[in-house]
Protein backbone atom coordinates (compact mmCIF):
# COMPACT_ATOMS: atom_id res chain seq x y z
CA UNK A 1 0.00 0.00 0.00
CA UNK A 2 1.16 3.46 -0.47
CA UNK A 3 1.58 6.29 1.89
CA UNK A 4 3.13 9.00 2.89
CA UNK A 5 6.45 9.05 3.63
CA UNK A 6 8.31 9.60 6.39
CA UNK A 7 12.07 10.96 5.23
CA UNK A 8 12.59 14.31 4.29
CA UNK A 9 13.66 13.78 1.12
CA UNK A 10 11.55 10.65 0.08
CA UNK A 11 10.05 11.02 -3.21
CA UNK A 12 6.11 12.30 -3.20
CA UNK A 13 4.91 8.50 -4.46
CA UNK A 14 7.19 6.30 -2.10
CA UNK A 15 6.40 3.90 0.23
CA UNK A 16 5.47 4.32 3.62
CA UNK A 17 8.32 4.22 5.96
CA UNK A 18 10.70 5.30 3.15
CA UNK A 19 14.20 5.87 4.11
CA UNK A 20 14.90 8.78 1.07
CA UNK A 21 17.18 8.14 -1.86
CA UNK A 22 20.04 9.90 0.41
CA UNK A 23 19.64 6.99 2.83
CA UNK A 24 22.71 4.19 2.92
CA UNK A 25 19.90 1.84 3.01
CA UNK A 26 18.04 3.03 -0.44
CA UNK A 27 16.72 0.90 -1.97
CA UNK A 28 17.41 -2.37 -0.41
CA UNK A 29 14.98 -1.53 3.10
CA UNK A 30 12.20 -3.50 3.88
CA UNK A 31 10.37 -1.01 3.12
CA UNK A 32 11.60 -0.33 -0.57
CA UNK A 33 9.88 -3.45 -1.97
CA UNK A 34 7.06 -2.92 -4.56
CA UNK A 35 8.42 1.54 -4.56
CA UNK A 36 8.26 2.35 -8.09
CA UNK A 37 11.08 4.29 -7.26
CA UNK A 38 13.61 1.05 -5.85
CA UNK A 39 15.62 1.37 -8.79
CA UNK A 40 15.85 4.21 -9.10
CA UNK A 41 17.01 4.71 -5.64
CA UNK A 42 18.96 2.02 -5.38
CA UNK A 43 21.36 3.31 -8.70
CA UNK A 44 21.28 6.94 -7.30
CA UNK A 45 19.50 8.20 -10.01
CA UNK A 46 17.13 9.28 -7.20
CA UNK A 47 19.60 11.29 -5.73
CA UNK A 48 20.66 12.70 -8.31
CA UNK A 49 17.63 14.47 -9.36
CA UNK A 50 17.64 15.53 -5.74
CA UNK A 51 20.50 17.32 -5.89
CA UNK A 52 19.90 18.65 -9.20
CA UNK A 53 16.97 20.15 -7.69
CA UNK A 54 19.04 21.73 -4.80
CA UNK A 55 21.32 22.51 -6.96
CA UNK A 56 17.66 24.71 -8.82
CA UNK A 57 16.82 25.98 -5.70
CA UNK A 58 19.94 27.61 -4.84
CA UNK A 59 19.77 29.50 -8.60
CA UNK A 60 16.26 30.55 -7.52
CA UNK A 61 17.15 32.06 -4.49
CA UNK A 62 19.80 34.07 -6.16
CA UNK A 63 17.08 35.21 -8.48
CA UNK A 64 14.56 36.00 -5.71
CA UNK A 65 17.02 37.58 -3.03
CA UNK A 66 15.42 40.96 -3.28
CA UNK A 67 12.20 39.42 -2.89
CA UNK A 68 10.92 40.38 0.52
CA UNK A 69 7.84 38.15 0.53
CA UNK A 70 6.99 34.77 -0.99
CA UNK A 71 3.13 33.91 -0.43
CA UNK A 72 1.48 30.70 -1.56
CA UNK A 73 -2.21 30.76 -2.33
CA UNK A 74 -3.94 27.35 -1.95
CA UNK A 75 -7.07 25.28 -2.46
CA UNK A 76 -8.14 21.75 -1.64
CA UNK A 77 -10.96 21.94 -3.97
CA UNK A 78 -11.40 23.85 -7.76
CA UNK A 79 -14.13 25.95 -8.46
CA UNK A 80 -13.82 28.11 -5.18
CA UNK A 81 -12.52 31.33 -6.23
CA UNK A 82 -8.91 30.57 -5.31
CA UNK A 83 -7.11 31.83 -8.20
CA UNK A 84 -9.79 35.03 -7.81
CA UNK A 85 -8.87 35.63 -4.69
CA UNK A 86 -5.00 35.46 -5.68
CA UNK A 87 -5.66 38.09 -7.94
CA UNK A 88 -7.23 40.57 -5.79
CA UNK A 89 -4.71 40.09 -3.33
CA UNK A 90 -1.95 41.23 -5.78
CA UNK A 91 -4.62 43.93 -6.49
CA UNK A 92 -4.60 44.97 -2.62
CA UNK A 93 -1.28 44.74 -2.38
CA UNK A 94 -0.32 47.16 -5.10
CA UNK A 95 -2.88 49.65 -4.26
CA UNK A 96 -1.24 50.04 -0.93
CA UNK A 97 1.92 51.09 -2.59
CA UNK A 98 3.47 47.44 -2.36
CA UNK A 99 5.74 45.74 -5.40
CA UNK A 100 3.96 43.02 -6.37
CA UNK A 101 4.17 39.81 -8.58
CA UNK A 102 1.62 37.12 -9.36
CA UNK A 103 2.86 34.10 -10.49
CA UNK A 104 0.17 31.65 -12.19
CA UNK A 105 1.70 28.24 -11.70
CA UNK A 106 -1.45 26.57 -12.84
CA UNK A 107 -0.34 25.50 -16.04
CA UNK A 108 -3.24 23.65 -17.37
CA UNK A 109 -6.01 25.99 -16.11
CA UNK A 110 -4.05 29.60 -16.29
CA UNK A 111 -6.78 32.72 -15.10
CA UNK A 112 -4.50 35.36 -14.66
CA UNK A 113 -4.08 37.17 -17.96
CA UNK A 114 -7.38 37.18 -17.25
CA UNK A 115 -8.28 38.16 -13.78
CA UNK A 116 -5.69 41.08 -14.12
CA UNK A 117 -6.50 42.47 -17.15
CA UNK A 118 -3.15 41.25 -19.43
CA UNK A 119 -5.21 38.90 -22.04
CA UNK A 120 -2.96 39.46 -25.75
CA UNK A 121 0.16 40.90 -23.91
CA UNK A 122 3.33 39.18 -24.30
CA UNK A 123 6.22 37.97 -21.89
CA UNK A 124 9.38 39.75 -23.23
CA UNK A 125 12.73 37.70 -23.43
CA UNK A 126 16.35 39.30 -23.15
CA UNK A 127 19.64 37.41 -22.11
CA UNK A 128 19.37 38.14 -18.46
CA UNK A 129 15.51 36.26 -18.91
CA UNK A 130 11.58 36.95 -19.21
CA UNK A 131 10.19 40.02 -18.08
CA UNK A 132 7.19 39.91 -16.66
CA UNK A 133 3.35 41.35 -18.07
CA UNK A 134 3.13 44.38 -16.40
CA UNK A 135 -0.65 45.23 -15.71
CA UNK A 136 0.05 47.96 -12.89
CA UNK A 137 2.74 49.88 -12.53
CA UNK A 138 3.78 47.97 -9.43
CA UNK A 139 2.31 44.51 -10.54
CA UNK A 140 3.63 41.92 -12.84
CA UNK A 141 2.28 38.93 -13.99
CA UNK A 142 3.67 35.79 -14.95
CA UNK A 143 1.83 32.86 -16.26
CA UNK A 144 1.79 29.97 -19.41
CA UNK A 145 -1.60 32.14 -20.71
CA UNK A 146 1.19 34.75 -21.97
CA UNK A 147 3.36 32.18 -23.91
CA UNK A 148 0.58 30.26 -25.83
CA UNK A 149 -0.20 30.96 -29.54
CA UNK A 150 -3.82 30.88 -28.79
CA UNK A 151 -5.55 31.17 -25.46
CA UNK A 152 -8.29 28.36 -26.00
CA UNK A 153 -5.27 26.20 -26.76
CA UNK A 154 -4.94 23.02 -24.21
CA UNK A 155 -2.12 22.29 -22.44
CA UNK A 156 -1.78 18.34 -22.21
CA UNK A 157 1.35 17.72 -20.47
CA UNK A 158 2.74 15.24 -18.04
CA UNK A 159 4.35 16.43 -14.28
CA UNK A 160 8.32 16.56 -15.82
CA UNK A 161 7.49 19.11 -17.93
CA UNK A 162 4.87 21.25 -15.94
CA UNK A 163 7.90 20.98 -13.46
CA UNK A 164 10.45 22.23 -15.67
CA UNK A 165 8.15 25.56 -16.61
CA UNK A 166 7.98 26.36 -12.96
CA UNK A 167 11.52 26.09 -12.50
CA UNK A 168 11.54 28.91 -15.28
CA UNK A 169 9.04 30.36 -14.25
CA UNK A 170 11.15 31.24 -10.88
CA UNK A 171 14.67 30.99 -12.30
CA UNK A 172 13.94 32.91 -15.84
CA UNK A 173 11.93 35.49 -14.46
CA UNK A 174 13.63 38.90 -13.83
CA UNK A 175 11.50 39.12 -10.47
CA UNK A 176 13.71 42.48 -9.20
CA UNK A 177 13.28 43.93 -6.29
CA UNK A 178 9.91 43.21 -4.94
CA UNK A 179 7.78 43.09 -1.41
CA UNK A 180 5.41 40.27 -2.18
CA UNK A 181 5.28 37.26 -4.92
CA UNK A 182 2.07 35.93 -4.44
CA UNK A 183 1.98 31.95 -6.47
CA UNK A 184 -1.18 31.22 -7.80
CA UNK A 185 -0.97 27.19 -7.51
CA UNK A 186 -3.91 24.56 -8.87
CA UNK A 187 -6.18 22.86 -6.50
CA UNK A 188 -4.91 20.05 -4.46
CA UNK A 189 -1.76 18.79 -3.68
CA UNK A 190 -0.05 17.74 -6.75
CA UNK A 191 3.75 17.87 -8.93
CA UNK A 192 3.16 21.79 -8.96
CA UNK A 193 2.81 21.93 -5.42
CA UNK A 194 5.92 19.76 -4.78
CA UNK A 195 7.58 21.36 -7.28
CA UNK A 196 7.05 24.70 -5.83
CA UNK A 197 7.95 24.21 -2.51
CA UNK A 198 11.28 22.38 -3.63
CA UNK A 199 12.19 24.88 -5.45
CA UNK A 200 11.56 27.49 -2.97
CA UNK A 201 13.05 25.74 -0.09
CA UNK A 202 16.40 27.87 -0.26
CA UNK A 203 14.78 31.40 -1.26
CA UNK A 204 12.20 30.88 1.68
CA UNK A 205 8.51 30.87 1.92
CA UNK A 206 6.63 33.04 4.38
CA UNK A 207 3.92 30.58 4.23
CA UNK A 208 0.60 29.58 2.02
CA UNK A 209 -2.94 31.73 2.35
CA UNK A 210 -5.63 28.69 1.97
CA UNK A 211 -9.06 29.41 0.21
CA UNK A 212 -12.42 28.10 0.98
CA UNK A 213 -15.93 28.03 0.68
CA UNK A 214 -18.53 26.95 3.33
CA UNK A 215 -19.52 23.60 2.66
CA UNK A 216 -18.15 20.65 3.76
CA UNK A 217 -17.45 19.24 0.24
CA UNK A 218 -14.90 21.95 0.18
CA UNK A 219 -13.64 21.82 3.69
CA UNK A 220 -12.94 17.90 3.48
CA UNK A 221 -10.18 18.65 0.58
CA UNK A 222 -8.83 21.65 2.46
CA UNK A 223 -8.37 19.74 5.27
CA UNK A 224 -6.23 17.88 2.97
CA UNK A 225 -4.14 20.78 2.00
CA UNK A 226 -3.42 22.07 5.58
CA UNK A 227 -1.86 18.61 6.10
CA UNK A 228 0.17 19.06 2.95
CA UNK A 229 1.33 22.30 4.44
CA UNK A 230 2.39 20.61 7.79
CA UNK A 231 4.08 17.65 5.60
CA UNK A 232 6.00 19.81 3.64
CA UNK A 233 6.94 22.21 6.63
CA UNK A 234 4.87 25.16 4.81
CA UNK A 235 3.69 27.28 7.50
CA UNK A 236 -0.40 28.45 7.56
CA UNK A 237 -0.51 32.03 7.19
CA UNK A 238 -4.37 31.56 7.29
CA UNK A 239 -7.71 30.65 5.98
CA UNK A 240 -10.00 32.60 4.05
CA UNK A 241 -13.80 31.96 3.78
CA UNK A 242 -14.64 32.65 0.16
CA UNK A 243 -18.14 32.87 -1.28
CA UNK A 244 -19.61 33.13 2.58
CA UNK A 245 -23.18 34.04 2.08
CA UNK A 246 -24.61 35.54 -1.30
CA UNK A 247 -24.58 39.60 -0.69
CA UNK A 248 -26.37 41.60 -3.73
CA UNK A 249 -27.44 44.99 -3.55
CA UNK A 250 -30.93 45.50 -3.82
CA UNK A 251 -30.84 47.91 -6.90
CA UNK A 252 -28.76 44.63 -8.44
CA UNK A 253 -31.55 42.19 -7.99
CA UNK A 254 -34.85 41.42 -10.22
CA UNK A 255 -38.10 40.36 -9.04
CA UNK A 256 -40.01 37.47 -10.52
CA UNK A 257 -43.47 36.55 -10.49
CA UNK A 258 -42.58 32.54 -9.68
CA UNK A 259 -45.95 31.42 -11.26
CA UNK A 260 -45.92 33.50 -14.70
CA UNK A 261 -42.71 34.23 -15.08
CA UNK A 262 -43.44 38.34 -15.25
CA UNK A 263 -40.57 40.59 -14.11
CA UNK A 264 -41.99 42.41 -10.98
CA UNK A 265 -38.72 44.82 -10.57
CA UNK A 266 -39.82 48.00 -11.46
CA UNK A 267 -43.76 46.97 -8.82
CA UNK A 268 -41.65 46.09 -5.96
CA UNK A 269 -38.95 48.60 -6.23
CA UNK A 270 -41.75 51.36 -6.31
CA UNK A 271 -43.48 50.11 -3.24
CA UNK A 272 -40.58 50.01 -1.29
CA UNK A 273 -39.81 53.04 -2.44
CA UNK A 274 -43.21 54.27 -1.75
CA UNK A 275 -43.18 52.91 2.32
CA UNK A 276 -39.40 53.58 2.97
CA UNK A 277 -37.28 55.14 0.68
CA UNK A 278 -34.26 55.41 3.32
CA UNK A 279 -34.53 52.23 4.01
CA UNK A 280 -35.02 51.15 0.52
CA UNK A 281 -31.96 52.47 -0.37
CA UNK A 282 -29.70 50.38 2.59
CA UNK A 283 -31.31 46.93 1.83
CA UNK A 284 -28.97 44.51 0.69
CA UNK A 285 -29.81 40.65 -0.53
CA UNK A 286 -28.18 37.96 1.51
CA UNK A 287 -28.43 34.14 1.46
CA UNK A 288 -26.28 31.14 2.65
CA UNK A 289 -25.60 29.87 -0.88
CA UNK A 290 -22.83 27.23 0.05
CA UNK A 291 -24.22 26.11 3.83
CA UNK A 292 -21.52 25.44 5.92
CA UNK A 293 -23.15 22.36 7.49
CA UNK A 294 -20.09 21.93 10.33
CA UNK A 295 -19.21 25.48 11.35
CA UNK A 296 -17.91 26.22 8.32
CA UNK A 297 -13.76 27.39 7.71
CA UNK A 298 -13.56 29.52 11.26
CA UNK A 299 -14.71 25.75 13.34
CA UNK A 300 -12.33 24.53 10.80
CA UNK A 301 -9.04 26.89 12.15
CA UNK A 302 -10.53 26.23 15.53
CA UNK A 303 -9.88 22.90 15.42
CA UNK A 304 -6.73 22.93 13.66
CA UNK A 305 -4.83 25.97 15.54
CA UNK A 306 -4.53 28.11 12.20
CA UNK A 307 -5.43 31.44 11.88
CA UNK A 308 -8.56 32.32 10.39
CA UNK A 309 -8.32 35.37 8.20
CA UNK A 310 -12.18 36.10 7.69
CA UNK A 311 -15.10 35.90 5.89
CA UNK A 312 -15.51 37.00 1.79
CA UNK A 313 -19.00 37.12 0.34
CA UNK A 314 -20.55 35.38 -3.08
CA UNK A 315 -20.76 39.07 -4.65
CA UNK A 316 -21.71 39.42 -8.51
CA UNK A 317 -19.60 42.23 -8.57
CA UNK A 318 -16.15 40.62 -7.31
CA UNK A 319 -17.14 38.05 -10.20
CA UNK A 320 -17.17 40.97 -12.90
CA UNK A 321 -14.26 42.76 -11.92
CA UNK A 322 -12.60 39.32 -12.40
CA UNK A 323 -14.44 38.88 -16.12
CA UNK A 324 -13.02 42.31 -16.71
CA UNK A 325 -9.67 41.65 -14.99
CA UNK A 326 -9.78 44.85 -12.88
CA UNK A 327 -9.05 45.67 -9.60
CA UNK A 328 -11.58 45.48 -6.99
CA UNK A 329 -9.82 48.29 -5.08
CA UNK A 330 -10.64 50.56 -7.70
CA UNK A 331 -13.39 53.26 -6.43
CA UNK A 332 -14.91 53.61 -9.70
CA UNK A 333 -15.87 49.89 -9.61
CA UNK A 334 -17.84 50.59 -6.19
CA UNK A 335 -17.63 46.34 -5.23
CA UNK A 336 -19.38 46.27 -1.92
CA UNK A 337 -17.78 43.56 -0.47
CA UNK A 338 -14.27 45.42 -1.07
CA UNK A 339 -13.69 45.60 2.96
CA UNK A 340 -14.08 42.39 3.18
CA UNK A 341 -11.33 41.52 1.23
CA UNK A 342 -9.04 44.53 2.09
CA UNK A 343 -9.72 43.06 5.89
CA UNK A 344 -8.15 39.98 4.57
CA UNK A 345 -5.01 41.61 3.35
CA UNK A 346 -4.45 43.73 6.27
CA UNK A 347 -4.36 40.28 8.03
CA UNK A 348 -1.91 39.05 5.55
CA UNK A 349 -0.07 41.44 5.92
CA UNK A 350 0.38 41.13 9.51
CA UNK A 351 0.80 37.56 9.36
CA UNK A 352 4.24 37.86 7.52
CA UNK A 353 5.50 40.76 9.52
CA UNK A 354 5.00 43.52 6.79
CA UNK A 355 5.12 47.07 8.24
CA UNK A 356 2.03 49.10 6.81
Amino acid sequence: AMSTADAPDAPADANAHCVGPSSANAGDAASCAGCPNQQACKSGAAGAARDATDADAVAIAHRLRDVKHKILVLSGKGGVGKSTFAAQVAFGLASRGKDVGLLDIDICGPSAPLMCGGVGAEVHKSNSGWSPVYVEENLGVMSIGFLLPDPDDAVIWRGPRKNGLIKQFLADTEWGAMDYLIVDAPPGTSDEHLSIVQYLKEAGVDGALIVTTPQEVAMADVRKELNFCKKTGITVLGVVENMSGLRVPLEGCTFVDDTSGVDETARVMEILAQHDAALASKLVVRADVFAPSKGGAQAMCDASGVKFLGKVPLDPAIGRAAELGKSIFDPELRVPSVSAVGDVVTRLIEAVGDDQ
